[in-house]
């Protein structure tokens, strides 16, 4: 899928107030497990837009993983999509999120933002006032703020995380 700029603009701007509209603001800390759709660089700009810190997970990772990262970044929301496709299969990364946030450690979240790539045949879930659909959330907040938020020149804008020697993982901050 090809997309202008414009287009882009208008994607990123339209999540940035969806998650400005769900109380994300500057300084959060926001995951994003998705596989690689373009709505994935819209939710990393979105972050950046607003000055909240975004980790990106891999989207083949299992649920212990994406707890881990979530809970040693303190994710207030997590951008996912129902499934996605890997070599012919349906991975269900909603399915893997909602494992992760059954867990103590995901207690921080409070919404998930749901981008709809498969559909029916994901038999992903929604959770009643945690999860929201990404389209429903930016035609919602169309008429909300989308101006970027100011933020000083070394503001945090993503954590990165490598596995070390012990295999926990460990977050590098990038400002």
């Amino acid at each position: 899928r090809t997309l202008t700029f414009a287009q882009l603009h208008r994607e990123t701007e339209g999540l940035a107030r969806g998650l400005r509209k769900l109380g994300v603001r500057k300084g959060d800390r926001v995951a994003i497990y998705m596989g690689m759709v373009p709505e994935a660089a819209v939710a990393m700009l979105a972050c950046a837009r607003i000055g909240a810190i975004h980790t990106v997970v891999f989207g083949g990772f299992a649920p212990d993983a994406l707890k881990d990262r979530i809970a040693d970044c303190s994710a207030k929301l997590v951008i996912t999509q129902d499934a996605g496709w890997r070599r012919g299969k349906v991975l269900p990364l909603k399915e893997v999120v909602d494992k992760a946030l059954a867990t103590p450690e995901g207690k921080s979240v409070k919404h998930v933002v749901v981008l709809e790539r498969v559909g029916e045949a994901s038999g992903a879930s929604m959770k009643a006032g945690r999860d929201h659909d990404w389209r429903a959330l930016l035609a919602e907040s169309a008429g909300e703020s989308g101006a970027p938020e100011i933020v000083e020149a070394e503001h945090p804008l993503f954590i990165l995380y490598t596995s070390g020697s012990t295999g926990k993982p460990k977050g590098v901050m990038h400002t």
